[in-house]
């Protein structure tokens, strides 16, 4: 399981888990699908953001396996 931090490892329709702006401090991941990756950058420390298919904007805090 990856941690999301690197673009290349996401791409749409993908199985993720998101850490959304509101559950930063608490940690609470929410788990969906990507529609669109948002950011533009290679590698992001705190992790990739995207939108997933029911329009939640997060970022990934883990990549699963299908």
């Amino acid at each position: 399981m990856s941690n999301g931090q690197y673009r290349k490892e996401i791409f749409r329709g993908q199985n993720v888990g998101i850490i959304l702006k509101k559950d930063q401090r608490t940690g609470n991941i929410t788990y969906g699908y990507v529609k669109d990756i948002l950011t533009s950058a290679t590698f992001h420390s705190r992790g990739i953001k995207v939108r997933l298919e029911d329009g939640q904007i997060g970022r990934v805090a883990e990549i699963l396996e299908d």
